[in-house]
């Protein structure tokens, strides 16, 4: 993710006790039409090393849903620390990820999908 992509300004990460919590983000993409097939298919064969770099960043309780009928497609994660996400791009299994997507979804420059972060405005645990 790069910069203009990214937001974590809006998320606390300490709860009332003052104990480090998970923060939740949520972010928009954009599928290629008649690409949904092919997008399910290539993440339910997610890469060994990819899953476990982003368990090493701290992503947990990650999941992506599809409107089918536009084509939007909205990701939710739990990570301990947001700042952590800023390395992902620096590493090559995430370089070699974004680059074997680009061409089913909206890329960027540096293949790294178009994505738009979203605001939490209610939650009920």
């Amino acid at each position: 993710m790069n910069e203009e992509n990214k937001s974590t300004e809006s998320f606390s990460g300490n709860n009332s006790s003052g104990t480090l919590s998970a923060h939740r983000l949520a972010f928009k993409m954009k599928l290629h039409k008649g690409q949904e097939a092919e997008y399910k298919k290539r993440h339910d064969e997610l890469w060994p090393d990819l899953q476990i770099l982003l368990k090493e960043t701290g992503v947990s309780d990650y999941s992506i849903f599809l409107e089918e009928a536009s084509g939007n497609l909205f990701g939710v994660l739990k990570v301990q620390d947001p700042m952590l996400l800023d390395d992902l791009p620096l590493h090559p299994v995430m370089q070699k990820w974004w680059a074997y997507m680009k061409d089913i979804m909206d890329s960027n420059a540096d293949n790294s999908p178009v994505s738009i972060p979203l605001q939490e405005v209610f939650h009920l645990d």
